[in-house]
């Protein structure tokens, strides 16, 4: 099996690409740190990923951001700016999409392909009962919806594939704990080991779907 790991410099990343290469896994990590990769850069999504040849079997975007350009999440409706509503977007949403259109050439499709992208549970709609981090929230909802609708595309052609959104729960990584309060925190690489679990064990009927790291559905 060869697993694609994009933002494998990141805490959960990195444990991401430990975990499947412990696992047997021919890895590939690519991250903004080691590669130059910028999520919010189409042509660098393009060039990196182009030179990759298929097939891969796993491919998980391990990336996202609570802050950006210093920004903290909003709190109120007098903090929400432009410029960084339209930074979450850019890196949260539309980055991960980005990488599915230009990872699709690498996945088989005449095989049980995953393709995962990191969102959160705050995120969900239908979850929201406290309000606040306009951006982020919108953001991770954005990105839900533009996975669940490239897997109904994406079933025509690759009929045993799963592409999913997934909610790795609260990580022991310094930005996560600095916005956590007193949430129990579970290190990079127990996270890392459910949420392949979690991807591993999703069937095609469920591709589109939004999960928590124990594989349960999470409302839109």
């Amino acid at each position: 099996m060869r697993a694609l790991v994009i933002g494998a410099s990141g805490g959960i990343g990195s444990a991401l690409v430990a975990g499947y290469a412990a696992r047997g896994a021919e890895v590939i990590g690519l991250s903004r740190h080691a590669d130059g990769l910028d999520l919010t850069d189409e042509p660098s999504i393009a060039a990196l990923i182009g030179g990759l040849e298929p097939p891969f079997h796993r491919i998980i975007v391990a990336t996202g951001a609570l802050e950006l350009d210093g920004r903290p999440p909003e709190k109120t409706l007098r903090a929400l700016e432009s410029p960084g509503l339209a930074a979450q977007f850019a890196l949260n949403a539309v980055g991960p999409i980005l990488v599915l259109k230009h990872a699709l050439r690498l996945m088989p499709r005449d095989a049980g392909v995953r393709f995962a992208a990191l969102s959160a549970r705050v995120g969900s709609i239908g979850d929201n009962a406290l309000g606040g981090w306009y951006g982020y929230r919108a953001a991770k909802a954005a990105l839900n919806q533009l996975l669940h609708t490239a897997a109904i595309e994406v079933a025509r052609s690759h009929p045993q594939a799963v592409i999913a959104a997934l909610h790795p729960g609260h990580v022991a990584t310094p930005l996560s704990l600095k916005y956590g309060g007193a949430l129990p925190s579970y290190p990079p690489e127990t996270a890392a080991a459910r949420l392949i679990a979690v991807l591993d064990g999703l069937t095609p009927a469920q591709s589109g779907g939004f999960f928590d790291y124990a594989g349960r559905a999470i409302p839109w």
